[in-house]
């Protein structure tokens, strides 16, 4: 795209067609290595410190072909210095059309991945604590995301009351995506435990173990947030030399995962004004998701169940009838009486409310499933994904609803070799017929603005959209 004099727009030029605020709820920060470690050591000491040096050494020797491409280079040398230095993000923000962000470590997507019980929590920490001191002066159009540990409950509860109560940070996000070894392996074999890792979820088959870390978010007003891809030994993003293969649909399955599980572990039920983001893998994923759990549904809700696929209610003497009739000489009337429930998956003779997988969800009528959504989830979006047009297409959705797509800008990452052309992307969909200026206003504005002061009314003040922030609620409390 360019403009009327032959150069090319910036985010500033679509900012300025535009009659509200631009909130990108998905920004990067790359951290530098030092400064990770003067934290580090500033809480565990410096043993500790020497240890985590090691451990990122190892990490990135076992990656660098890889790590190497992350961020930018060359003539994007600029974008790559303004993730490292929030005051420059700062001062960058008006070119690239965007009023206020919401930042999310580089660093911290590894860092929830360390399993060492003993130098995790004191990295966690250090993170947050890091994140607090370099954005202190920017809070008006920028804040920092806190790093919030998932391994165990109390872990969570420890680092939500210190990064949020007392740091102050108003975002968080989680590693929702935990790797666990098998337990037989780990009792008989645990030298080999590390091969056998597989992820677990939070928010399902834990009972309510997690709920008090659910309780807490709402308590702080905060808002999970997902930024889990799935990738590594164990998934289907495994190729140890290709990262294209690896990163492609890697965010969506990771979100993807964390979005079903809440759903199915009934934690929007039981936490009904608690807002979940899932970041970086797009809005494709969440209409598909969407819409097929209305097809299970249809189909495995209890009553459903009951009429059409209770075993207990199979019709023996018809079978018996049909294979007198269309059998052979193995397919007979007497080995199908004999051993009627074929194939061996329909074995299970248990009453249907056994079951039941819907009953934890508090689904007990379609429309439940458009209300969560609609409710409870929110999905990160990048610029130059065109697929984000269908979650806001009512022809494509259930109950006409628009899912809740929120912009991320990804800035500070490799995709991003031009911060100043995000929103030039983003605002494509628009130009290309795929959405109005109404979903845009709330893909860049709207959806974010409701999510987060949904949870903290006090999310944006102080900020550069406060008034802004302000009206749009106003404006929602008329409707």
């Amino acid at each position: 795209m360019t403009d009327h004099s032959g150069g090319k727009l910036t985010g500033a030029d679509i900012r300025a067609r535009l009659n509200h605020p631009v909130v990108d709820s998905d920004g990067h920060m790359m951290e530098t290595s030092f400064a990770v470690l003067d934290f580090v050591k500033q809480v565990g000491g410096a043993d500790i410190a020497e240890r985590y040096e090691g451990y990122m050494k190892a990490n990135s020797a076992g990656n660098s072909r890889r790590a190497v491409w992350v961020g930018n280079s060359g003539p994007g040398s600029i974008d790559r210095a303004t993730a490292m230095l929030p005051g420059l993000f700062r001062s960058r923000l008006e070119s690239a059309g965007i009023d206020f962000g919401i930042v999310y470590g580089t660093h911290a997507l590894s860092v929830m991945q360390i399993g060492d019980d003993e130098f995790r929590p004191v990295v966690y920490r250090a993170m947050n604590m890091l994140y607090a001191d370099m954005f202190r002066d920017v809070q008006d159009r920028l804040t920092p995301v806190a790093v919030i540990p998932m391994h165990t409950p109390e872990e969570a509860l420890a680092e939500l009351d210190f990064a949020v109560g007392e740091l102050g940070h108003k975002a968080i996000v989680m590693n929702t995506m935990i790797y666990r070894p098998a337990p037989e392996v780990v009792a008989g074999a645990p030298d080999y435990a590390r091969y056998t890792l597989a992820p677990t979820s939070p928010a399902i088959d834990v009972g309510d173990r997690y709920d008090p870390v659910w309780a807490k978010c709402v308590e702080l007003g905060v808002a999970p947030s997902c930024h889990n891809s799935f990738r590594g030994r164990g998934s289907t993003h495994a190729s140890p030399v290709n990262y294209v293969f690896n990163s492609l649909g890697s965010f969506g399955q990771g979100s993807e995962f964390f979005c079903r599980a809440l759903f199915m572990g009934g934690v929007p039920h039981r936490f009904p004004t608690l807002k979940f983001a899932f970041l970086e893998g797009g809005a494709g994923w969440a209409a598909q998701l969407y819409n097929t759990l209305f097809e299970y549904w249809e189909k495995r809700n209890l009553e459903a169940l009951r009429v059409n696929l209770d075993p207990a209610k199979l019709n023996v003497d018809l079978l018996v009838e049909m294979f007198g009739k269309w059998g052979n000489d193995y397919l007979t009337p007497d080995r199908i009486r004999a051993e009627p429930h074929q194939s061996s998956n329909s074995v299970l003779l248990v009453p249907p409310e056994e079951v039941d997988d819907f009953a934890g969800t508090g689904v007990t009528k379609p429309e439940h499933i458009r209300d969560i959504f609609a409710r409870n989830f929110y999905f990160g979006s990048e610029a130059d994904d065109s697929m984000t047009a269908v979650a806001f297409d009512p022809r494509l959705n259930r109950y006409g609803l628009k899912l809740n797509a929120i912009l991320g800008s990804d800035i500070g990452h490799w995709d991003v070799p031009d911060m100043t052309r995000v929103m030039v992307e983003a605002y494509e969909m628009v130009e290309h017929g795929l959405i109005t200026e109404d979903d845009f206003r709330d893909f860049t504005f709207g959806n974010v603005v409701r999510m987060h002061a949904g949870m903290n009314p006090d999310f944006f003040k102080g900020t550069a959209v406060e008034a802004d922030v302000e009206a749009y609620k106003a404006e929602l409390a008329s409707v």
